[in-house]
């Protein structure tokens, strides 16, 4: 696997259940550095018919408020380096101030379930990711559900 793609190993799984026993759509939330991509791939993800979330967990000093806001089943992380998002977005702090935002979001990112650093990726690289983990996910658990 690339450096840019990586399924978080740092933690336990947690259930596999994807779909409840009425097969709804599982609720996806995303958290990661200001200028990650967050709000983009929401909206993308949003385009093939997921439900997604932005949390805002870079600026809550709760280390689990993304859990306590959205409580999602399925947590992907998107990682930027402090180079890459002030040429994103051209914000007027510090690597410290950016530090500070990798430290509150270090729980989300120790329980997420797909972690993709969005450095030199495109919007439709980053998407493209995302779309292919989530459908091999539900493939996965659409198999032992009819075994």
């Amino acid at each position: 696997m690339s450096p840019n793609y990586m399924m978080n190993n740092q933690k336990e799984k947690k259930d596999e259940v994807i779909y409840q026993e009425d097969q709804s759509i599982p609720t996806i939330g995303i958290v990661g550095p200001c200028s990650s991509g967050k709000t983009t791939l929401v909206k993308g993800l949003k385009r093939h018919g997921f439900v997604a979330r932005h949390i805002a967990q870079e600026h809550s000093y709760v280390p689990d408020m993304w859990r306590k806001i959205t409580n999602p089943d399925i947590l992907i992380y998107l990682d930027v380096s402090f180079q890459v998002g002030q040429e994103r977005r051209n914000l007027d702090w510090t690597s410290t101030q950016f530090d500070n935002q990798i430290k509150r979001l270090s729980h989300a990112r120790e329980n997420s379930d797909l972690i993709i650093n969005t450095d030199g990726l495109t919007i439709s690289e980053v998407l493209d990711r995302t779309v292919q983990y989530l459908l091999s996910i539900i493939k996965s658990h659409n198999k032992r559900v009819h075994q």
